[in-house]
């Protein structure tokens, strides 16, 4: 398994979404906008980020 990590900003507010959205920016630990976190670079964390791409900013 690689130790790659991804940064993930959130860039927008979680209020009004959808419930299982909100899931995934929580499992990515991100709870407040401007928050970055390093997540590690792995299919599930990929598909959460996949699933809410227009709320936040990814770096590789």
């Amino acid at each position: 398994m690689s130790n790659k990590t991804v940064k993930v900003t959130l860039v927008k507010s979680l209020i009004g979404r959808l419930a299982n959205h909100k899931a995934c920016a929580w499992g990515l630990g991100l709870r407040k906008i401007r928050q970055t976190v390093e997540v590690q670079d792995t299919p599930e964390n990929r598909g959460m980020i996949n699933r809410i791409h227009y709320l936040v900013k990814c770096e590789g």
